[in-house]
């Protein structure tokens, strides 16, 4: 058994030099063992790097043929119903959500989302043709949807880069939920009472404000800062 004079580590009988500290192997009364195999690879192998525009038209034929396949079957399968469409607008949707992002890596956060929000958008106006009630999606889903997609996108902005700490980040999230809640009770009763009576949604944004502020508190109070990331592991 041989070990490295540099470092000492253990020496297979076929090393000609010492794997970690790269010294010579230097042994007259036990040569190097060159008929052997060598107990790890000499070369180093590398996965190729699969096509973006491959696997982006594998995904699109996939989703795509699931789409073509399930319209043609609604053809003889309750044709009264536009059943397909569930499918055909969730196939756009998860197109639209991977294959742009996948061809473009660096598009930015807004081109981003706007994709995304548009992708929902269709999918949701979709269902809404099979149920023949889009005045509900105009006056009601459309606005909702348009809300979390701001609601998104504001947090995307400022907790981008993962510059601010854990507490901020809490406490902007909470924030934006409340926000986005109390904007979807206003859209409803916009929708179904024609005036504005908030009611749930106080509740809930009362919650958030009583959980807001505690973490305001601690978050500008160095010792209780310290003190919660001691505690937490933040």
């Amino acid at each position: 058994m041989s070990y490295c004079v540099n470092c000492g580590v253990e020496l297979d009988a076929t090393a000609s030099a010492c794997p970690l500290c790269h010294t010579p192997v230097v042994n007259p009364s036990a040569p190097v063992d060159t008929v052997s195999p060598r107990p790890f690879p000499t070369q180093k192998g590398e996965v190729p790097e699969v096509s973006k525009w491959e696997l982006a038209l594998l995904l699109s034929a996939m989703l795509a043929s699931a789409a073509l396949c399930c319209g043609i079957l609604n053809l003889f399968l309750h044709p009264e119903r536009a059943w397909s469409l569930y499918v055909i607008g969730a196939a756009v949707m998860l197109w639209v959500w991977f294959v742009p992002p996948l061809l473009m890596r660096g598009m930015h956060l807004c081109t981003r989302l706007v994709f995304d929000v548009v992708a929902v958008a269709i999918y949701v106006y979709l269902i809404s043709v099979d149920l023949s009630g889009s005045a509900w999606f105009w006056h009601l889903a459309l606005p909702v949807i348009l809300l979390g997609g701001a609601a998104v996108l504001f947090l995307g902005l400022v907790l981008r880069g993962g510059k601010r700490s854990i507490l901020s980040s809490i406490t902007l999230v909470i924030g934006a939920v409340g926000f986005f809640l109390f904007g979807v009770e206003l859209f409803l009763d916009w929708y179904l009472l024609g005036t504005w009576e908030p009611t749930w949604s106080l509740v809930v944004v009362t919650i958030c404000v009583a959980l807001i502020i505690p973490l305001v508190i601690v978050r500008r109070v160095p010792s209780l800062r310290e003190e919660v990331r001691r505690r937490f592991h933040m």
